[in-house]
């Protein structure tokens, strides 16, 4: 009897009558019907296992197959189905995680075997939509919301800032202040945060609207005459007929570059710090965290990064990053895009390509072509 035939008398209720060999021909097959059937006997397994009872080496190669291969709505499906399950593959759970978002969402917020690791890995690998779903699961760990700071993604922060669950620490909670001043999406999430205290909402005070100061005002004791006389006195010195406008200042240079260390090195220490985090900086257009991750990643000092891309040739760059596994095929348009960031640099000058054989052999290249720069 195939595998078709033996489901055609398949129910929920009896899930004992369904073999996990049927079940990995259905997941093998292409047909509509052979995945409806699959999909129904997918989801009585689900039903039927019991808690704390770890899935079969088999089962894991049958939801495998059918997340590499099966349609968008059977992925879906499920991701629905296992979004809570205890006992799923985890190989599958991160696989789906990753997955599009419309499927990758039931996953990322309800899925309790995403630990801290696989959801900065998500950070780092994923779309802006994904990290927004991680921003908002339930109980999220303050390691991980400070992944989330310390990238500075406004609609991510701001996700954050909404998550009452969230396990935000006080000095996490003053850095999302600090960064309302140039979000201002974040204030009014902000002004309603739990750990919200009277320091912080003095600050906040002073950059959000009519409405929102009420709000502060019913929680914290705000001077409101002392801050009349502020605004007052700033007014003045503007002089008649102009109403100032709050000031929403960047980030200066230097604090800038604090967080993108930051951020590599919280990365670094979760074991999420890989090449495609430096290709898809550099395609964002963000060099000093391209030049930071590659120094981290490859051992290498920064100044030693800076020199190799002003550097009148690209052969010390292009050591640098086969150092740290950028493929010979990629770093053509790594360099394009450095290139349009540094006004052409590094120069034209002479050829690139590795002398030697391994990612090893590149690094000692690299430290020798640098040699005169200060570690």
């Amino acid at each position: 009897m195939t595998a078709v035939a033996s489901l055609q008398t398949f129910a929920p209720s009896r899930p004992e009558s369904v073999s996990p060999a049927d079940l990995l021909a259905l997941a093998k097959s292409r047909t509509t019907d052979d995945r409806q059937r699959l999909l129904l006997g997918i989801a009585a397994l689900c039903d039927s296992t019991p808690a704390g009872a770890e899935v079969s080496p088999v089962l894991t190669e049958i939801f495998l197959t059918l997340a590499r291969q099966a349609e968008h709505d059977i992925r879906k499906s499920l991701a629905e189905s296992l979004a809570g399950a205890e006992w799923a593959p985890l190989a599958l759970v991160n696989m789906l995680a990753l997955d599009e978002i419309e499927i990758a969402r039931p996953i990322i917020a309800n899925s309790p075997l995403l630990k801290d690791h696989d959801l900065i890995r998500i950070l780092v690998e994923a779309t802006v939509e994904h990290h927004i779903e991680v921003a908002r699961r339930p109980m999220l760990s303050g390691a991980v919301a400070d992944a989330i700071i310390d990238a500075a993604e406004p609609a991510t922060m701001t996700a954050l800032a909404s998550n009452r669950t969230a396990e935000i620490s006080e000095s996490g909670l003053g850095r999302l202040v600090e960064q309302s001043r140039r979000v201002a999406a974040l204030r009014a999430p902000l002004t309603r945060h739990p750990r919200l205290n009277d320091v912080l909402a003095r600050e906040l005070y002073g950059l959000v609207g009519q409405a929102l100061r009420q709000a502060i005002g019913e929680r914290f004791r705000v001077d409101d005459a002392y801050l009349a006389k502020a605004i007052e006195t700033a007014v003045i010195s503007v002089g008649p007929g102009r109403i100032p406008v709050p000031a929403t200042p960047q980030p200066t240079h230097s604090e800038r570059e604090e967080m993108e260390r930051r951020l590599v090195a919280k990365l670094q220490s979760a074991g999420q710090l890989r090449p495609g985090f430096l290709i898809r900086a550099i395609r964002e257009k963000r060099l000093s965290l391209f030049e930071h991750s590659l120094a981290a990643l490859g051992g290498f000092s920064i100044a030693q990064i800076r020199a190799a891309v002003s550097r009148p040739s690209p052969q010390a760059l292009f050591l640098a990053c086969s150092a740290v596994g950028i493929d010979r095929a990629v770093f053509p348009a790594v360099l394009d895009e450095i290139r349009k960031l540094t006004n052409g640099l590094p120069g034209w000058g002479g050829e690139w390509g590795m002398a030697g054989g391994s990612q090893a052999d590149a690094a000692r290249e690299f430290r020798a072509m640098v040699a005169d720069v200060a570690a």
